[in-house]
């Protein structure tokens, strides 16, 4: 039986939806294909129609994520004032919401560690998410007077915060290292009074 144009990408993006879930939670090297599938209510036979292979469906479920992570967030951007800005997005990365939501918030610190090692086309879909959420830090930082390269550094420092805060296994350090970060955080960007 043959399916139409528009089923064909309904399904893929079930496909994409379910392995950027089943990524999440498990790391792109612990997912299998016949899982993704089934999770999908499809056969794993089913899957070539689709995708050239696992790597190609992980590259496309990378940018799924990224775009997830960014449609949360966008009415962030809309704030316009740089400060209140930047302060809605440290408020939000760092906060314990974000750092329980694994399979729903931002990818970076969840996935680093597996893509570090992830095949150079993985990687670099990987690396445009990190610079698209760069530019999104940079835009306030910009108007505040600050250079590109400070939203990098601040992006590594939202990361560094979440992944330690999630990796630890006592629930009062974990908040103290949210805590920690996002004071710092605040401080040096001036970020006191915005909200």
């Amino acid at each position: 039986m043959r399916y139409s144009t528009e089923h064909k990408a309904e399904t893929r993006q079930r496909v994409i939806k379910e392995a950027a879930k089943e990524i999440r939670a498990k790391g792109p090297d612990n997912v299998a294909v016949a899982g993704i599938m089934a999770r999908a209510g499809l056969t794993h036979g089913g899957f070539y129609a689709h995708f050239a292979s696992k790597d190609a469906l992980v590259k496309e479920a990378i940018g799924a994520m990224f775009a997830d992570a960014r449609a949360r967030t966008e009415e962030i951007d809309a704030k316009g004032d740089p400060r209140g800005v930047l302060r809605a997005y440290v408020d939000f990365y760092l906060s314990p919401a974000h750092r329980d939501s694994r399979d729903r918030g931002c990818p970076l610190p969840t996935l680093s560690g597996d893509f570090a090692r992830a095949q150079p086309a993985t990687r670099e879909r990987f690396g445009a998410g990190v610079e698209g959420i760069a530019g999104r830090l940079a835009a306030p930082l910009a108007q505040l007077g600050y250079p590109a390269s400070e939203a990098r550094a601040l992006l590594a420092q939202l990361v560094g915060g979440v992944a330690l805060a999630r990796a630890v296994g006592d629930p009062a350090l974990s908040d103290m290292l949210l805590a920690d970060t996002h004071a710092s955080i605040v401080a040096r960007y001036g970020l006191e009074a915005a909200q």
